[in-house]
């Protein structure tokens, strides 16, 4: 597969008349683009899912708020693809290579019913915002901007949590099923975010460098650890 980043300039985007361009290092810029087709293509998955888990809503009022959600993550996946046009790649070539992963992820976590949908979008997409949160800082202006900007709503967590505390009120029984459904959620998320790590180096490369050394990428990890662990506690489940 081609690099997304090949033919592209050696410049940030475009300049003003009369500028010159201000140099890239091509890894730093390689790593940039792909850490937006990544977050672009989790929009346009997104999208996706949260249009087929609207079905799954046992009534209107919310089948009706999944459908509006999922329209936001389609405006987010739009920014995106603007941004990667207008630094000289083509969207669907710096998406491509998550291609595969990403839908091997949802392909193996492919919920049953409207409580799994949620606890789904309530463990893995916080998960991955909590990831791209931290990339994002170590991006420039305006992409750090950007990500951060298209980032899930907390609106869609705070109704998430609040479904999946409301059942299991109802019914105890389900925190043990929801339990082990978000264990497994996680198990596949690192599978597959290892597999990712692997295959794009500049990604990779750029992640460690910024966080200086191997206890900075440990750190890093206990931090999305431990957030996954109080959010798991909030809504009742166990880790």
């Amino acid at each position: 597969m081609s690099d997304p980043s090949a033919g592209t300039g050696p410049s940030a985007g475009p300049t003003a008349p009369g500028t010159v361009p201000v140099p890239v290092d091509p890894t730093r810029f390689a790593a940039v683009i792909d850490l937006l087709g990544l977050v672009a293509y989790g929009e346009l998955l997104a999208f996706d899912r949260m249009a087929a888990d609207a079905r799954l809503a046992p009534d209107l009022p919310r089948r009706a708020l999944l459908s509006e959600m999922a329209a936001v993550e389609i405006v987010s996946y739009r920014r995106l693809a603007d941004r990667l046009t207008e630094l000289g790649v083509e969207p669907g070539a710096a998406m491509a290579p998550y291609v595969e992963a990403l839908q091997s992820y949802h392909d193996s976590t492919e919920p049953k019913d409207w409580l799994e949908a949620l606890a789904k979008a309530y463990v893995g997409d916080a998960i991955a915002d909590d990831f791209f949160r931290a990339v994002a800082d170590l991006l420039a202006e305006p992409d750090r901007q950007l990500v951060l900007d298209v980032l899930h709503d907390s609106q869609y967590a705070d109704f998430a949590a609040g479904e999946i505390r409301t059942a299991i009120a109802a019914d105890p029984k389900l925190a043990n099923r929801l339990s082990m459904w978000a264990r497994r959620l996680v198990g596949e998320a690192l599978s597959q975010a290892g597999r990712v790590a692997a295959e794009r180096v500049a990604l990779t490369a750029l992640i460690v460098a910024e966080v200086e050394d191997e206890s900075g990428v440990q750190g890093l990890l206990r931090r999305l650890t431990a957030a996954h662990s109080a959010r798991m506690v909030a809504v009742g489940l166990n880790n």
